[in-house]
């Protein structure tokens, strides 16, 4: 069963607004996430092109934090130590890394994509009930 907004009165459609704004807010924190996700994702396919076996036994920067480098030496420049999330990491050779690393983009894209289309109906949703508590106090004025 289905409730048309325009049955409602305002301290209802205020408290729907409320709801709505709140899940807006929870929606866009989680696109913002998401999109953060996938620029991390993007910048380990960039680092993983940049070993390359020219740059064998060279002197390179090596990520303890994410402010803490200490310099090392590149021994082995076919593979790489990827990630795969919940504190496991297993050791991939480049191209399998890079492919790795290009399904979590699709993957986050693919999320983006879904999750901007419910934002969209939610700001939509969100308009029409403006409208209507408009057209409520409007009529409660005159």
């Amino acid at each position: 069963m289905s409730i048309r907004v325009e049955d409602l009165e305002l301290p209802q459609l205020a408290e729907v607004k409320k709801q709505l704004d709140d899940e807006l807010a929870h929606l866009t924190n989680s696109f913002s996430q998401l999109k953060q996700a996938q620029s991390k994702f993007k910048a380990c396919v960039e680092n993983v092109t940049e070993i390359k076996p020219a740059n064998k036994n060279n002197i390179i920067l090596v990520p303890l934090t994410n402010s803490l480098y200490v310099p090392g030496k590149l021994a082995d420049s076919e593979n790489v130590i990827v990630d795969v999330g919940t504190g496991y990491y297993v050791k991939k050779r480049r191209a399998d890394a890079t492919k790795h690393y290009g399904s979590k983009i699709d993957f986050v894209r693919k999320n983006l994509d879904t999750l901007e289309e419910t934002i969209q109906k939610k700001q939509e949703n969100l308009n029409i009930l403006l409208a209507v508590m408009q057209q409520k106090m409007a009529a409660q004025q005159q």
